[in-house]
């Protein structure tokens, strides 16, 4: 077993909870990863490592962090899941995803020391030991990595992170985490470590006691939290993104250009820039600030993929991920034609909360398709809340012949919008993005 699909397939094999959650009766552990790690020889403390939760802005926030630390000439590497389209693009340095060679080589050394095991590893685990090892193999100064599920019981908390930052909290993944907010908060809680300064974005007082207090019992270096220690204090729309004044303990940035759409994204900018300056002890400089907001770019994140119709591609999966959307396309997007969703859904998803946000909103036809995952939802189950929102309602087979259809619908003046899943956001992307 030596080529990279082989071994891929090898991976594949192992049990993946991103296409079948784990129940309630499954018992969550770091036993496994803890082992592949020791056999490894622990490369997850060779290197420095910002650890990053939150319901949503993850992605956002992780690459923003990315961005500013390379731009202080350091060799960055990002673990993050899912991936848009082949699994490399989980594991990266620099934002270039692990090669087909190093990849191989990662999997083909976990393929040896598996036997080895109590336990056989879940595909997470596997992924996560192979980040790991490949960061210290090739001498990182500092990994950027994102938690898969919940923070406690996730893959990645073997690390041992300088900052840990929360970005939110949210309803989503509660037949894991908990049915309240409270309960996913002490979840995500879980990544605050002794020493660690903690970073917090939520801004609700029950929640944020509850970050204070584990900060305190474990020890946290420090704690700063959205709105009394850091903030976005203006949030205007500009062409291609936002202009955005952001504020951290240690200085004031005026009039930044963020070259991401949606004003959320000035949130995960101010998060990401308190992250920096808390790794650092000291502030980002400001033409350092200036030169990297003004060029990134976040593939699925109010991306645009087409014109004539205008195609737009967003990560929401969640309600609060929808609701986020539909205040976007009100403040951001207009067009003379008709704006069509092509959505899709995993299971454990409420489609009418789901789409309901944006009913309110330009939107008016809802092309259904079935997620590409053994979790996906009927098309035909979405299409029915869909109906009982008042939307036109056309049901797809799959993401490629929704595409096709809420094109025809859009027009060339319209507008089509892809969400309600990554699976469908990287479908669609595959799809479109050459």
């Amino acid at each position: 077993m030596s080529s990279r699909d082989d071994l891929v397939s090898w991976l594949d094999s192992h049990t993946n909870w991103e296409s079948a959650v784990p129940g309630p009766s499954a018992i969550p552990t770091l036993e496994r990863i803890g082992s592949l790690c020791r056999i490894l020889g622990d490369p997850q403390l060779a290197f420095r490592v910002i650890h990053l939760t939150g319901t949503n802005g993850k992605g956002s926030t992780l690459k923003i962090i990315a961005e500013l630390l390379g731009a202080y000439g350091l060799s960055v590497g990002t673990y993050t899941s899912p991936d848009l389209g082949r699994v490399n693009e989980r594991i990266a340095r620099a934002g270039d995803p692990i090669s087909d060679e190093d990849l191989a080589e990662q999997l083909s050394a976990l393929a040896g020391i598996e036997p080895m095991l109590d336990a056989r590893p879940t595909r997470f685990e596997l992924l996560t030991a192979a980040a790991f090892r490949w960061f210290a193999d090739i001498a990182v100064d500092v990994a950027v990595v994102e938690v898969g599920v919940g923070g406690r019981w996730d893959a990645t908390n073997v690390v041992q992170p300088e900052v840990a930052a929360i970005t939110n909290v949210s309803y989503d993944h509660v037949e894991i985490l908990g049915p309240e907010l409270t309960d996913i908060a002490r979840e995500k809680a879980g990544i605050i470590k002794r020493a660690s300064h903690v970073v917090v974005g939520e801004t609700r007082p029950e929640l944020v006691d509850i970050f204070r207090d584990v900060a305190r019992r474990q020890g946290a270096a420090g704690i700063w939290v959205r709105g009394a220690d850091f903030a976005c204090d203006s949030n205007r729309v500009a062409v291609g993104g936002r202009l955005v004044d952001l504020r951290t303990p240690g200085e004031v940035y005026k009039e930044i250009f963020l070259s991401m759409r949606g004003a959320h994204q000035g949130d995960n900018a101010a998060c990401a820039l308190a992250c920096v300056e808390a790794f650092f002890g000291r502030p980002v400089p400001h033409d350092m600030v200036v030169s990297t907001l003004g060029a990134i770019e976040m593939p699925g994140r109010l991306e645009v993929v087409g014109h004539e119709p205008l195609v737009l591609l967003d990560g929401a999966h969640n309600v609060a991920g929808m609701e986020t959307l539909a205040t976007s396309l009100e403040e951001e997007v207009s067009v003379d034609g008709t704006t069509v969703l092509v959505v899709g859904m995993l299971g454990g998803r409420d489609p009418i909360a789901m789409l309901r946000p944006l009913g309110t909103g330009s939107v008016r036809s809802v092309v259904a398709c079935t997620a590409p995952s053994p979790r996906a939802q009927p098309a035909e189950k979405i299409a029915a809340a869909a109906t009982s929102l008042g939307f036109d309602v056309t049901v797809a087979g799959d993401v490629g012949e929704a595409l096709d259809r809420a094109v025809s619908i859009a027009g060339p003046d319209g507008m089509v919008v892809v969400a309600g899943s990554l699976y469908v956001v990287a479908e669609a992307r595959t799809v479109l993005v050459p």
